[in-house]
């Protein structure tokens, strides 16, 4: 099972951030990464700055959204999607994305779910 540290996924979505203004081959994870990282231009000028974003601290008390958690979270249902890990949640989320008009959207609200 793949545990990454908090510095290897911070890491990994600024270099994927970087990669992709720079338009170079991504990998199929990349490439997934990439589309949420799209959906999210807000996240763009802390994914620019890797020691920033390594440094970076986010608390409940400060109001800010973890963008790497934010992400990882995309990525993790997008995973059980593919794969339908829970049985029945890629039927669920598209019936949902369908409902809202936007996978996006969808998303958000099983994410909502996980807590």
């Amino acid at each position: 099972m793949f545990a990454p540290s908090q510095h290897d996924v911070r890491k990994f979505f600024c270099e994927v951030h970087a990669k992709e203004r720079q338009r170079m081959p991504l990998t199929p994870m990349e490439t997934l990464a990439a589309q949420w990282i799209a959906e999210h231009p807000e996240y763009h000028d802390e994914l620019a700055d890797v020691d920033t974003a390594l440094a970076a601290s986010y608390t409940v008390e400060e109001g800010r959204t973890n963008p790497f958690l934010h992400l990882s979270m995309h990525l993790s249902v997008s995973e059980q999607v593919s794969i339908d890990q829970p049985a029945g949640i890629k039927q669920a989320v598209e019936l949902l994305a369908a409902k809202r008009g936007s996978l996006h959207d969808a998303h958000h609200e099983v994410m909502e779910c996980l807590g």
